[in-house]
Protein backbone atom coordinates (compact mmCIF):
# COMPACT_ATOMS: atom_id res chain seq x y z
CA UNK A 1 0.00 0.00 0.00
CA UNK A 2 2.55 1.94 0.87
CA UNK A 3 4.55 1.65 -2.66
CA UNK A 4 0.97 2.58 -4.71
CA UNK A 5 0.50 5.74 -2.46
CA UNK A 6 4.35 6.63 -2.93
CA UNK A 7 3.84 6.08 -6.70
CA UNK A 8 0.43 8.19 -7.24
CA UNK A 9 1.66 11.13 -4.93
CA UNK A 10 5.08 11.42 -7.34
CA UNK A 11 2.66 10.86 -10.61
CA UNK A 12 0.80 13.28 -9.58
CA UNK A 13 3.47 15.83 -8.64
CA UNK A 14 4.95 15.35 -11.78
CA UNK A 15 1.96 15.86 -14.09
CA UNK A 16 1.96 18.21 -16.76
CA UNK A 17 -0.89 19.62 -16.35
CA UNK A 18 0.21 22.09 -13.56
CA UNK A 19 2.92 23.11 -15.77
CA UNK A 20 2.80 27.01 -17.49
CA UNK A 21 3.15 27.96 -20.53
CA UNK A 22 6.65 29.46 -22.02
CA UNK A 23 5.81 33.19 -22.79
CA UNK A 24 8.81 34.41 -24.80
CA UNK A 25 10.32 37.67 -23.94
CA UNK A 26 9.93 40.74 -25.39
CA UNK A 27 12.72 42.53 -26.66
CA UNK A 28 12.97 46.04 -25.87
CA UNK A 29 14.30 48.80 -28.07
CA UNK A 30 17.66 50.38 -27.18
CA UNK A 31 17.45 53.91 -25.93
CA UNK A 32 19.78 56.95 -27.67
CA UNK A 33 21.62 56.67 -24.56
CA UNK A 34 22.14 52.87 -24.69
CA UNK A 35 23.32 53.57 -28.73
CA UNK A 36 25.90 56.24 -27.89
CA UNK A 37 27.54 54.59 -24.73
CA UNK A 38 27.76 51.41 -27.38
CA UNK A 39 29.14 53.47 -30.13
CA UNK A 40 31.95 54.45 -27.51
CA UNK A 41 32.65 51.65 -26.32
CA UNK A 42 33.25 50.46 -29.83
CA UNK A 43 35.45 53.31 -30.91
CA UNK A 44 37.66 52.39 -27.23
CA UNK A 45 37.90 48.88 -28.56
CA UNK A 46 39.42 49.93 -31.82
CA UNK A 47 41.49 52.58 -30.57
CA UNK A 48 42.97 49.38 -28.12
CA UNK A 49 42.93 47.06 -30.71
CA UNK A 50 45.29 50.01 -33.04
CA UNK A 51 47.39 50.63 -29.71
CA UNK A 52 48.39 47.22 -29.11
CA UNK A 53 49.11 46.19 -32.82
CA UNK A 54 51.73 48.65 -32.71
CA UNK A 55 52.98 47.89 -30.22
CA UNK A 56 53.63 44.59 -31.03
CA UNK A 57 54.90 45.97 -34.36
CA UNK A 58 57.80 47.43 -32.67
CA UNK A 59 59.26 44.24 -31.14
Amino acid sequence: MRRFFTFVVTSLMAAPVFAEGFDRPIPQAQSATAEFWYAMACLALVAAMVLVQRLVARS
